[in-house]
């Protein structure tokens, strides 16, 4: 069962790296022109749809970055089954993923799509056995044909308004929440910690997905909650390496000067080589880090106006980008202070905890 679980989030982290590129990329490309446009006192380029000159080029480029942002379910559905399946899976996950997104079946009904498209294919390479004479014939006609004409049963006829009605009604949840102040604060304080927790694991990446498929909604405020608090973990050990010196060793050092570019850039794993010191202990002071940066810049009125583009610079995407700023400094000074004084990073004693280092994901994306 644990292989099973392992195989399952290895092809759904799989999924989610080749959607990381297509979210930052988009999301950017959307974020230029309104900034651009908030420049010459605009607030919408939608009025400019039908008109010519410089107003329309911006709204132009800016609708790319939204088409970018509507294929997000596609890519991953298309990217688990080829994970799972390989060439044959991508065509079926890629038709799945584009009818999650059209009947509102959103990232669930992507996740579902790409997993059964790549193991039916899987499943058929295993069991179908066919002349020598007819083996090109398998992959290019007899495999998609079997993933794709069973997402479409599934997808298609079974499961589209379960989905859409899933999806939708957590959509509106998450809307309501962001609605009432109190409700926001805790939400911004859970995305956070899950941030914090593992790190590019897959609650971390459960967090982060979770924000930025809600893009392709139009509610942008959770993409921003988790942004915060993954510039905010790295950074922390950034400036623990500045408060507490003399408790890191040369190796650590070393690796609390790459943190400023890793939280500047907002790259959560950076944290990883300190957090293995010892897991215990640092894994929730990360969490309470995350949360702080989260919750502390929803508190202090961070908002949505526009798609957010990660990383501290981040904060010019975000209403009140000094709200922004300050949470997460807020959460790297936590860790930064606290840390050290709960782990002494210059001693290795400390990984010798009986402690499961294995469930700790340690691929470098984010």
């Amino acid at each position: 069962m644990k292989k099973v679980l392992a195989d399952l989030k290895g092809h759904l982290m799989s999924g989610i790296s080749f959607v990381l590129p297509l979210i930052i990329g988009a999301s950017l490309v959307v974020a230029i022109p309104k900034m651009i446009a908030l420049g010459m006192g605009i607030t919408s380029l939608d009025p400019y749809a039908k008109a010519e000159g410089f107003k329309h080029a911006l709204y132009m480029i800016e609708q790319v970055g939204w088409t970018g942002i509507g294929l997000i379910n596609t890519v991953l559905a298309g990217f688990i089954a080829y994970s799972i399946g390989d060439k044959a899976a991508l065509g079926a996950g890629f038709i799945g993923g584009a009818v999650a997104s059209s009947t509102n079946a959103g990232f669930l009904g992507a996740v579902i799509a790409g997993f059964l498209a790549g193991y039916l294919v899987k499943w058929s390479k295993e069991k179908i056995k066919l002349p020598e004479s007819f083996a090109g014939v398998m992959p290019l006609v007899i495999l998609p044909l079997i993933a794709t004409l069973s997402v479409a049963i599934v997808m298609g006829a079974l499961l589209s308004e379960p989905l859409a009605w899933i999806n939708t009604s957590l959509v509106d949840w998450i809307r309501t929440m962001i609605e009432n102040d109190v409700n926001k604060i805790l939400l911004a304080m859970i995305m956070g910690a899950m941030i914090g927790s593992d790190l590019g694991g897959p609650v971390n990446k459960a967090a982060w997905m979770a924000g930025n498929v809600l893009l392709a909604e139009g509610v942008y405020l959770p993409a921003i909650i988790v942004n915060v608090a993954i510039c905010a973990v790295p950074f922390g050990y950034a400036l623990a390496t500045l408060f507490h010196k003399k408790r890191f060793n040369k190796e650590l050092l070393d690796a609390g000067r790459n943190n400023f570019v890793m939280g500047f850039i907002g790259i959560t794993e950076g944290a990883i080589p300190f957090t293995l010191v010892n897991p215990l202990r640092l894994v929730p002071i990360n969490m309470i880090g995350g949360a702080i940066a989260s919750g502390l810049g929803i508190a202090l009125g961070m908002h949505a106006k526009m798609p957010p583009v990660g990383g501290i610079y981040g904060f010019f995407t975000v209403g009140n980008g000094w709200a922004y700023l300050i949470g997460l400094f807020v959460g790297a000074a936590f860790i930064g202070f606290v840390a050290p004084l709960f782990v002494n990073f210059n001693k290795q004693e400390e990984q010798t905890e009986n402690i499961e280092l294995d469930d700790i994901d340690v691929s470098f994306e984010n």
